[in-house]
C-alpha cells in the first residue's frame, strides 16, 4: 500500500501501512540518528519489543529500551519524569531518535518527551492499538494527563514517520478493538458520509479483524486525518472537528477515573451524546441519531453514559480544550458526514444528559479477549 503523507509546517512525513511493517521499521529511521530509544510498556514490549530490536539490529546503532507502567492512569508528569531521568542518565544527544512502541498512552508520552527533551528531538510512532493507528499516532498531538483534565499538558510535535503493522492487531483484546473502531466511525460522521455507510455495511468484518477490511479502514482514516492536519496543524479551526464525542468522552474518563473506561469506549458513548445534542440544536434526524447509536452498539461499545451527576458533568466539560471564555463548545453534526463546532444552550445540554445517562457499567462478561496476555497491546 502506498504511504499516506501528512503535510505540516516542518515538511511532510509518511504513514506506512502494511502487514508485517514492524520488520521494516529500520527503513524509516533517519540516517544520521546517533542512538535509538524504544519507549514501551511491559505488555507490548513482551509481545513486540524483541522483534523491533531485531529489525533495528542491521543499522548498527546503539538501542536501549525504557519501560513505563501500563495504562491511562500512568500517563502523567511523574511517569514522564522517569523517561527524562533515563534519557539524561544515558546522555542522549540531539540526534537521538525515540521510537514509541505501543498504544495512545505510549505515543502521547513518548512524543511529549521528544518535544521537550533538549527542546526537541526526533521520534517515530509505531502504534500497536487500532485507536492509535487510526487516530492518536497521526497529527503530532502529544500530552500527559492532569487530575483536573485529560491531555491538558502537552505540545504539537510531529513525528518523522508513522509505521503501522496490521498484524499486531491480532493480539488485541476484543475490548481494545471496539474502542479503536469508535475512532474509525468518527471519521465517517465528521467528514465522509460514504465511509460511515461503508462502516455500517462492514462492521462485522471490522470487529472480526478481517485484514483487507482493516487495511482499507485504517488507510481511509489516516487519509482523512492527514487532510485535516495539513489544513490546520495546531487546531486553530478545522482540526477541532476531530474531537467529535470527546467533550462528553473526556468528562466520562475524568469522572470515572482515567483507565476505568478505555478512551475509545468513552468517545463512542460521547458520539451518541453528541448526536442527541445535534438533533436538539441542529435538527439531525432521529433516524440518523439511531444509526449512530446502532453502530456504536454493533462495535461493542457503550451507548449509555455513567451518572456523574449534572454538576460534575458540566465541571468536567468546562475543562475541555475547546472551551472559550468559559463557554463550552461542542463538535456537532448538522448531518452525517458534516461537522461544526459551536456552543449549545445549557437547557439542551441538560436534556441531552438526562436522556443519555444511566446507572450502568460495562458488562465485562460479554467482552472476551483474543489473547489474555495482551491486555493493553
Amino acid at each position: 500500500m502506498a504511504p499516506v503523507h501528512v503535510a505540516t509546517s516542518a515538511g511532510q512525513y509518511p504513514i506506512h501501512i502494511a502487514p508485517g511493517r514492524l520488520q521494516h521499521v529500520a527503513d524509516s529511521v533517519p540516517a544520521n540518528a546517533t542512538r535509538l530509544v524504544i519507549i514501551s510498556n511491559p505488555v507490548v514490549d513482551g509481545l513486540y519489543g524483541n522483534a523491533l530490536r531485531q529489525a533495528l539490529a542491521d543499522l548498527n546503532k546503539p538501542v536501549f529500551t525504557i519501560i513505563v507502567p501500563d495504562g491511562e492512569s500512568f500517563k502523567s508528569l511523574d511517569t514522564l519524569n522517569t523517561i527524562y531521568d533515563r534519557m539524561l542518565s544515558e546522555k542522549l544527544d540531539r540526534r537521538a531518535v525515540i521510537l514509541a512502541l505501543g498504544g495512545g498512552v505510549i505515543g502521547d508520552m513518548a512524543g511529549f518527551a521528544a518535544a521537550t527533551y533538549m527542546r526537541g528531538i526526533r521520534y517515530m510512532q509505531i502504534p500497536t492499538t487500532l485507536l492509535a493507528q487510526v487516530d492518536s499516532s497521526v497529527g503530532g498531538k502529544t500530552a500527559v494527563n492532569h487530575p483536573l483534565g485529560k491531555n491538558m499538558i502537552g505540545a504539537f510535535y510531529q513525528p518523522v514517520s508513522v509505521d503501522i503493522d496490521i498484524h499486531v492487531l491480532r493480539t488485541l483484546p476484543a475490548r481494545e478493538v471496539s474502542a479503536g473502531l469508535a475512532e474509525v466511525i468518527k471519521y465517517g460522521l465528521i467528514l465522509d458520509r460514504a465511509f460511515f455507510e461503508w462502516c455500517e455495511s462492514n462492521v462485522a468484518q471490522l470487529v472480526a479483524l478481517d485484514a483487507d477490511t482493516l487495511a482499507y479502514a485504517i488507510a481511509r482514516c489516516c487519509e482523512l486525518k492527514a487532510q485535516v492536519v495539513s489544513a490546520d496543524e495546531k487546531e486553530t479551526g478545522l482540526r477541532a472537528i476531530l474531537n467529535l464525542g470527546h467533550t462528553f468522552g473526556h468528562a466520562i474518563e475524568a469522572g470515572l477515573g482515567f483507565g476505568t473506561w478505555l478512551h475509545g469506549e468513552a468517545v463512542a458513548c460521547g458520539l451518541v451524546q453528541a448526536a442527541v445534542l445535534s438533533g436538539k440544536l441542529l435538527g439531525l434526524s432521529a433516524a440518523d441519531i439511531e444509526r449512530v447509536r446502532a453502530l456504536v452498539r454493533a462495535i461493542g461499545c457503550p451507548d449509555i453514559a455513567p451518572d456523574l451527576g449534572e454538576d460534575s458533568w458540566l465541571d468536567f466539560m468546562q475543562g475541555d480544550k475547546k472551551t472559550e471564555g468559559g463557554e463550552i463548545r461542542y463538535v456537532l453534526l448538522p448531518a452525517i458526514g458534516q461537522a461544526v463546532v459551536q456552543a449549545a444552550p445549557l437547557n439542551l445540554v441538560q436534556e441531552t444528559l438526562s436522556e443519555t445517562v444511566g446507572d450502568i457499567a460495562i458488562d465485562r462478561s460479554a467482552v472476551q479477549t483474543r489473547d489474555m496476555t495482551a491486555t493493553q497491546a
